[in-house]
């Protein structure tokens, strides 16, 4: 029998140690390492951003959540911190993605709008090797929707320094096809996404309430992650829970670093296991 907080005690430790069972019987059925605001940089620490330090603690991560082994891993962005040239964000760009590769799984990233402060996002999506900003997929029965939400309020993409970073918006076309997407779908729902849908401040994508508005219809959503605030925090909202993760830029040394593991259930339970600064979770 697996007692759920010794579980999280047991997990934050060593996760090759812990058997990942919920109740009595049910197994995992997905596995996710996730990871968000890493800002690097190789440029010296400003205020609380220690941007070369996100090497150091990325490798940590990748070093303790890769057993057992992930189905996938996501970034959920800001994966770069801004650079004065595209050959510099690049740069950036190649020796951080090159840390992540290692974590098993298939890879996918969230635009950040410090992703595409100086690169476009064709560069920065050609870069890792994905295909769109916004898409879906399914694994274990569960499906995923990646959501891009660097968009200024005219519906122009971000991108070389076209942008001010408190106008965050999900243009129509890609709400037409979000609306859609869910409605396709038969499995229950995770939404991965950068700057948060759960609040009407600086940090919040301006049409928040209608993006909301079609994950609740779709009643099939069960939680979002998102990054962005740099802070852990959790809102339940119409039964959707909005889950934002710790940054892992923030602080010196590795106690300040912060990343998670994502458990999902056959019956649909959630667990977030969270390392160092991350919060740990649990939603039936």
């Amino acid at each position: 029998m697996c007692n759920g907080s010794l579980f999280l005690f047991a997990a934050a430790l060593d996760l090759t140690q812990a058997k990942l069972c919920i109740g009595d019987e049910q197994p995992v059925q997905i596995r996710a390492g996730l990871v968000t605001d890493l800002h690097y940089a190789d440029k010296a620490a400003a205020g609380t951003r220690y941007y070369r330090q996100s090497i150091k603690k990325l490798k940590e991560a990748a070093a303790q959540i890769k057993k057992p082994a992930l189905d996938l891993a996501v970034e959920l962005g800001d994966f770069v911190d801004a650079a004065d040239t595209v050959k510099d964000e690049l740069g950036y760009l190649r020796t951080i993605n090159s840390v992540f590769t290692e974590l098993p799984g298939k890879k996918h990233y969230v635009l950040g709008n410090h992703c595409v402060h100086t690169l476009t996002k064709d560069e920065f999506l050609s870069e890792v090797g994905q295909d769109k900003s916004y898409y879906s997929f399914d694994v274990g029965g569960f499906h995923f929707v990646v959501l891009d939400s660097c968009f200024r309020s005219d519906g122009e993409p971000y991108g070389r320094k076209n942008f001010v970073w408190t106008d965050p918006n999900i243009p129509p076309e890609e709400i037409d096809w979000l609306r859609a997407d869910l409605k396709e779908t038969q499995g229950r729902c995770i939404v991965f996404a950068h700057q948060r849908l759960d609040v009407d401040n600086n940090y919040g994508v301006k049409n928040a309430g209608a993006v909301r508005k079609i994950l609740e219809e779709s009643k099939k959503v069960l939680a979002v992650f998102q990054g962005h605030s740099h802070k852990n925090d959790h809102k339940e909202v119409a039964g959707i829970h909005y889950c934002t993760l710790v940054a892992m830029v923030e602080g010196s040394g590795e106690k300040n670093n912060g990343y998670s593991t994502m458990d999902i259930f056959k019956d649909g339970t959630i667990r977030i296991t969270g390392f160092r600064k991350q919060s740990s979770y649990e939603w039936s």
